[in-house]
């Protein structure tokens, strides 16, 4: 038997908590297919949103995610967030929460696991220069230590 992610039995904890009291329970999340939020709103892949009770309407947060309904610029949408897609959970005003570590793309992960290596530019520009100066000084003379004593 697999155990259970403790993730949404935290995101309910943390919004009861807030609802206690008197916070704003606010949902990071890292947007991806299956997440249905307003996208004008999403910024760099993440949006947050303002969970409460007076933002909300019909909100449920059970294992497989967090649903709702909520106005943005007065329109009433649906909100689905998968619990896999949560990022965090915490109070607008403390900042007290929980940050969730992400699975990462699947995709992403292969294309970056597969992608040819490059060659590490600075460091090779690194050594031309080094060698530059070398030829330049072929002694390699060192500049000298200050001549100056601290008297005390």
């Amino acid at each position: 038997m697999s155990e259970q992610s403790a993730k949404p039995y935290l995101v309910r904890a943390i919004c009861e908590w807030c609802a206690d009291n008197g916070l704003t329970p606010y949902l990071a999340v890292k947007v991806n297919a299956e997440t249905r939020v307003p996208v004008a709103y999403v910024k760099n892949g993440e949006i947050v949103l303002n969970v409460g009770a007076s933002a909300t309407r019909r909100l449920t947060i059970d294992n497989d995610g967090v649903r709702f309904s909520a106005r943005f610029s007065g329109t009433s949408q649906e909100v689905a967030v998968p619990m896999s897609a949560v990022a965090g959970i915490f109070a607008k005003e403390t900042g007290y929460g929980f940050a969730f570590t992400m699975a990462p793309n699947p995709a992403a992960a292969l294309a970056a696991a597969t992608a040819p290596a490059m060659p590490d530019i600075d460091s090779a520009l690194e050594k031309d220069l080094r060698e530059a100066k070398d030829a330049k000084d072929p002694g390699g003379n060192k500049p000298r230590p200050s001549h100056l004593q601290i008297i005390k």
